[in-house]
């Protein structure tokens, strides 16, 4: 085992027995060096590892921000590793787009109707009603999707959800170009959007679910990702 790695282990030690939480500090730099008996150079490793990781958020100086800060990000963290693997294609786009249908047509069968991400799905929808601008338009309708899947009320689903929508917003972006006619597209894309919050909002779990799922489909269908799992 590397050093960095019984650095890691350590951690997550402390992390399963309760001695570091949510909000708590790790031990300094040196302090951690000499208690696990390896290199100062080794806890750095480890520490860029779980910040990389969306585990810890290093601080520099003085004052309520110094020192690594145990912090909860894996959202952030799933989405930067799922865009590398994208990028070397190894995970097919389409795939990845079938996850997304799974987890999305889950998360808004079991949506709560009184949800608060549900009244901010509302405006994003507004706000998205006056974007002119491509990337602005695409940015909101993956807040949106987030929010419905927030709206189940299972992190680890929005987690998984948001590292996905991460994932192939890029893609989404370029593959507009594709797209004959974006005016029709986004106009068909609200007006999708609205009719799922809409049965959402009526405890139409059943009718949400197929209508988000063609909607995802739909989309990438017209963009360029074919059923053979490829970009065209």
């Amino acid at each position: 085992m590397r050093t960095h790695e019984l650095v890691l282990e350590w951690i997550e030690k402390q992390l399963s027995s309760g001695e570091l939480s949510l909000g708590g500090r790790l031990p300094g730099e040196r302090s951690m060096a000499e208690q696990l008996q390896v290199s100062r150079t080794s806890v750095r490793e480890a520490v860029r590892i779980l910040e990389a990781m969306g585990v810890v958020r290093a601080g520099v100086g003085s004052g309520k921000d110094a020192g690594t800060i145990v912090i909860a990000e894996p959202g952030s963290a799933l989405g930067s590793t799922l865009r590398l693997h994208v990028a070397t294609r190894h995970l097919p786009v389409a795939d990845i787009v079938e996850t997304r249908v799974l987890l999305e047509s889950w998360a808004v069968e079991r949506a709560q109707a009184g949800a608060p991400e549900l009244a901010e799905a509302g405006m994003l929808l507004d706000q998205m009603d006056d974007a002119t601008d491509i990337d602005a338009f695409l940015a909101l309708d993956a807040h949106f999707h987030v929010a419905l899947a927030q709206s189940a009320g299972n992190v680890v689903v929005s987690a998984m959800m948001a590292s996905l929508r991460g994932a192939i917003e890029n893609y989404a972006g370029e593959l507009t170009g594709n797209l004959p006619d974006w005016t029709a597209t986004s106009r068909r894309l609200r007006e999708e959007h609205r009719a799922i919050l809409a049965a959402v909002s009526a405890n139409d779990g059943g009718k949400a679910a197929a209508l988000v799922a063609a909607h995802i489909r739909g989309f990438y269908r017209e963009a360029g990702v074919d059923s053979d799992h490829t970009l065209k």
